[in-house]
């Protein structure tokens, strides 16, 4: 690798998901003259171990963000709207640079940078959306892509000397043959592979969602965390059902419960608890007490099956005629 002169003459933020663009982009700006300190996000959407990583590899001090309400605010009014599933792809990014240009004021740093490519995604990284994200987030002339910057217009750092262009590549497309040399070329070699990693782009998870947003809304943060864990049924009468697959998640239901959930879980035999935030009929509470039934393990067991009930510190046992028939009840679930 030929020597690299690491003056320092910026410091800058950028924005580290953990994975190779954004690893690349904090070595692009250390060769161009920046001193760098990672950025990432934290919701139940998404996770910052990746960018934990990442920054321990790279050596650079990681800001980790709180971003949940940001995100949950941005579900329920997506101002640019959705990418293929729940996921308010041009926004999110906007109020993220927004956020670390918060930081980076307060910090007294000179720019924030992204990782992003030219046309690498059609949708959210064409130029027309880059100029979006870059109007939205406020940080017009501030905001850096060093992977790219050779094709896009100057910022007020290069132009002020603080970075040198030259240094920045002008990469575009979807090809990554040159960020795996440019890997190579650093000596990073832990990445993930170019996956997702936000589960508002899992069209499963965003029929959860959405299901949840019309009926509860997602102004309980424990029960938007909960979309990671377990089944989900919504009942006839409207009732939601969240219903555990294995007994760690029903201990996670367990500690997730508040007083005015009901709590429905077989004591005869090993199987579910299922967690009712707000039930809405007797006739829904009957079918609540079937899919815990269905959903448990009856193998040779022959007769009722008993049903504890727990809401508001009361507790009620039910026998529940054998009847384990999961199909008639999986019309309810949402997959």
């Amino acid at each position: 690798m030929d020597e690299v002169d690491y003056t320092i003459k910026s410091r800058g933020l950028s924005l580290l998901s953990g994975g190779l663009d954004s690893q690349l982009a904090v070595k692009i700006l250390q060769t161009a003259g920046a001193y760098v300190e990672g950025v990432t996000f934290a919701t139940p959407f998404f996770s910052p171990v990746a960018a934990r990583k990442a920054a321990a590899q790279l050596g650079v001090k990681l800001h980790v963000v709180d971003f949940t309400s940001d995100e949950i605010a941005l579900i329920e009014n997506p101002p640019h709207g959705f990418g293929g599933a729940m996921n308010p792809c041009i926004d999110c990014h906007a109020k993220m640079i927004s956020r670390a240009g918060e930081l980076m004021e307060s910090l007294g740093f000179d720019f924030v940078a992204t990782g992003e490519v030219l046309n690498q995604r059609p949708m959210s990284q064409n130029r027309q959306s880059l100029g979006v994200v870059e109007k939205c987030s406020g940080l017009k002339g501030r905001l850096v892509r060093p992977l790219s910057a050779q094709l896009l217009d100057p910022t007020i750092p290069e132009l002020e000397g603080k970075l040198d262009r030259t240094k920045l590549l002008g990469l575009s497309g979807r090809q990554r043959l040159a960020q795996m040399e440019l890997a190579a070329k650093f000596g990073l070699a832990e990445y993930p592979s170019p996956a997702g990693g936000c589960k508002l782009t899992e069209k499963g998870f965003g029929r959860r969602l959405r299901d949840l947003l019309e009926h509860e809304g997602l102004g309980e943060r424990r029960l938007v965390e909960l979309l990671n864990h377990a089944r989900r049924f919504r009942l006839p009468d409207g009732t939601g059902v969240i219903l555990g697959r294995d007994g760690h998640e029903n201990s996670i239901l367990k500690s997730a419960a508040v007083p005015s959930d009901t709590l429905v879980l077989p004591v005869s035999v090993p199987g579910p608890t299922a967690l009712v935030p707000a039930p809405k009929s007797d006739a829904d509470m009957s079918l609540v007490r079937q899919i815990v039934c269905a959903w448990s393990r009856f193998d040779q067991f022959h007769g009722e099956i008993v049903v504890k009930t727990l809401h508001n510190g009361a507790e009620e046992s039910i026998s529940v005629p054998r009847s384990y028939e999961r199909a008639p009840l999986q019309q309810f679930q949402i997959t």
